[in-house]
């Protein structure tokens, strides 16, 4: 299985570190590696910020509001999500094309097949 990486530009928000955050669209990287962990994506910040957490998270929160630990992901309007991360230095809010994260997850699912609705939720 090959590794899907893909680019997207993203506003970022945080009260965590002033050299991240930019009024401005930034790339940032969204990784998945089905070898390494094939329910986890990671999503790379600019600078050494990564994180990583279920892809099924990524999944629901664009249709709706979700969190796991220290993420959060929701639709906002009808065409973004955002995803937030909490961390003891701060918070960082990702507010992302809804589009990008979809191409990403159905190329996820490509290199990863995987039985059940999830995949044929994305179809649609």
């Amino acid at each position: 299985m090959s590794v899907v990486e893909q680019y997207a530009r993203a506003h970022i928000v945080t009260d965590a570190d002033d050299e991240i955050a930019d009024p401005e669209a930034v790339p940032v990287v969204l990784r998945y590696d089905p070898d390494a962990d094939p329910r986890t994506v990671r999503v790379g910040l600019p600078g050494p910020h990564e994180w990583a957490f279920e892809r099924a998270l990524l999944e629901q929160g664009l249709r709706a509001p979700v969190e796991a630990g220290d993420v959060r992901v929701w639709p906002c309007g009808r065409v973004q999500a955002v995803v937030e991360f909490h961390s003891t230095q701060g918070v960082s809010v990702v507010q992302f094309d809804s589009k990008a994260l979809l191409r990403f997850l159905r190329r996820t699912y490509t290199a990863a097949p995987v039985r059940g609705s999830a995949a044929a939720q994305l179809q649609k």
